[in-house]
C-alpha cells in the first residue's frame, strides 16, 4: 500500500490565479500549476529560501521540495516558450493558520496579521463580519478593504466595529476573519477558493447579499437574512476546483 501524500503548508492563496499571453491564448488549453508548486516557486525564487528551508516551511521533506519545484519550473518554462495560458489551482495543500507554534513560521503573512486583529469574544457571543464600504455591503470579497464586525447576543447586536482588512487578497482574508474569531460572514460575490478557505477555518458563509450592512447584520442576528447559498464569483472559481486538505478531509492524507 503506498504511503499517503502529506499535505503541503501554504501561506496563502495567490492573488492572481491565472495568466494569459498578450497575443491571444485564451482559447488554448492552459498549463495548470498546483498551489503547492506555486508556493515552492514563491519561497525559493521570490523569497530566496534554500530547498531545505522551503521544506521546513512547507512541512515536507527536501526530496519532496525538489520534486514539486522541478515540476513547477518545467510548467513555467512550457508556458513561456509555448505561449500557453497558466492557471494556479489544485494540489495537496493546507492553508497556514498563522500559529507559529504549530507551523514553525518565521515570516508568514498570516502570522503577521493575527496579532493585529486578535479580538476577545465572550462564550455566548456570535460574531458576524460584513464586507464593508461606506455603509454598504462591498460586493467583491477578495478586494474588500474593510470588514464591519458585529457582536450578537440573544439575537441582538450589542456592539460593532469597522476594521481594516489589510489588503490581504481572497485567501489571506480568511485568516483575518479567523483571527477576529468571526462565526459568520455576509458578503456579495465570492469565489470558490475563498469559500474553501472560510470553510477550513469554520466560518459560515452568507453570500449574494447587497444593500445596507447594518440591516443585513440585524437580519442575520434575527435569523431572517435572505442570501444565496450557491453564490459564485466566476473569475475566482479556479481555486475551488483544487484540493485543500482542510475542506476535503485529511483522512486520506497525513496532515498532522
Amino acid at each position: 500500500m503506498p504511503r499517503p501524500r502529506k499535505c503541503r503548508k501554504v501561506c496563502c492563496l495567490p492573488d492572481n490565479d491565472g495568466f494569459v499571453p498578450v497575443r491571444g491564448g485564451e482559447e488554448l488549453t492552459p498549463i495548470v500549476l498546483n498551489v503547492d508548486e506555486y508556493e515552492s516557486i514563491r519561497l525559493i525564487d521570490r523569497e530566496g529560501f534554500s530547498q531545505e528551508q522551503c521544506g521546513e516551511y512547507m512541512r515536507i521533506a527536501r526530496t519532496t521540495v525538489q520534486q514539486i519545484y522541478a515540476a513547477a519550473r518545467k510548467k513555467l518554462a512550457d508556458a513561456l516558450v509555448e505561449g500557453l495560458p497558466l492557471r494556479i489551482e489544485g494540489g495537496d495543500f493546507t492553508l497556514c493558520s498563522g500559529n507559529s507554534a504549530a507551523y514553525g513560521c518565521k515570516n508568514c503573512y498570516q502570522q503577521k496579521i493575527h496579532p493585529m486583529h486578535e479580538k476577545p469574544k465572550g462564550d455566548n457571543i456570535m460574531r458576524i463580519a460584513v464586507t464593508y464600504e461606506n455603509g454598504e455591503i462591498f460586493q467583491h470579497f477578495g478586494h474588500t478593504e474593510q470588514f464591519k464586525i458585529y457582536d450578537v447576543e440573544d439575537g441582538k447586536i450589542i456592539s460593532s466595529e469597522v476594521v481594516d482588512a489589510g489588503g490581504s487578497g481572497h485567501g489571506a482574508l480568511a485568516g483575518v476573519l479567523s483571527a477576529l474569531k468571526v462565526d459568520a460572514l455576509i458578503c456579495g460575490g465570492i469565489g470558490g477558493g475563498a469559500q474553501m478557505a472560510l470553510s477550513d477555518v469554520g466560518i459560515r458563509l452568507y453570500g449574494g447579499v447587497s444593500g445596507n450592512a447594518d440591516a443585513a447584520a440585524e437580519a442575520l442576528a434575527a435569523g431572517e437574512l435572505d442570501f444565496n447559498p450557491n453564490v459564485r464569483c466566476d473569475h475566482h472559481d479556479h481555486h475551488g476546483e483544487g484540493h485543500s486538505c482542510g475542506s476535503h478531509g485529511c483522512g486520506h492524507h497525513s496532515c498532522d
